[in-house]
């Protein structure tokens, strides 16, 4: 089933064409950073994943092996793409409307933030 998303002022939008993955909460320190949270995502394959407005996307690469991408003008979070993959990771909340995702599991639990505790079902690993 065919889904949209995009940023909050509409710089960056996208058409997801292919199966999405369960959402996977990610509570690593680069992702509590970026988001002020932690990083709720799905990913779909990059065949999958059509851009249809990156007049402000912007990718920043806080690691040696990946980017993430967001929108220049609102600062949205939208994706996490690792180097030489063909998969792209899009945030779960980028998604327009509802999404029957669910959530899968959670990875880096261990650098999760104090100020909140981990909810919900599926996997806890320390790492990734």
């Amino acid at each position: 089933m065919m889904k949209t998303g995009s940023c909050l002022c509409g710089g960056v939008s996208f058409e997801l064409r292919g199966p999405l993955a369960s959402v996977i909460a990610c509570h690593c320190n680069q992702c509590r950073k970026q988001t002020g949270n932690y990083w709720a995502s799905t990913h779909t394959a990059d065949k999958d994943l059509a851009m249809l407005k990156n007049d402000t996307l912007a990718w920043y690469r806080a690691s040696g092996n990946a980017q993430r991408g967001f929108c220049s003008a609102c600062g949205s979070t939208l994706f996490w793409k690792k180097d030489a993959s063909d998969v792209t990771s899009v945030c779960a909340g980028a998604i327009d409307g509802k999404t029957d995702l669910k959530l899968a599991g959670h990875i880096y639990v261990a650098d999760a933030g104090d100020y909140y505790e981990i909810a919900g079902g599926g996997y806890r690993l320390p790492q990734s």
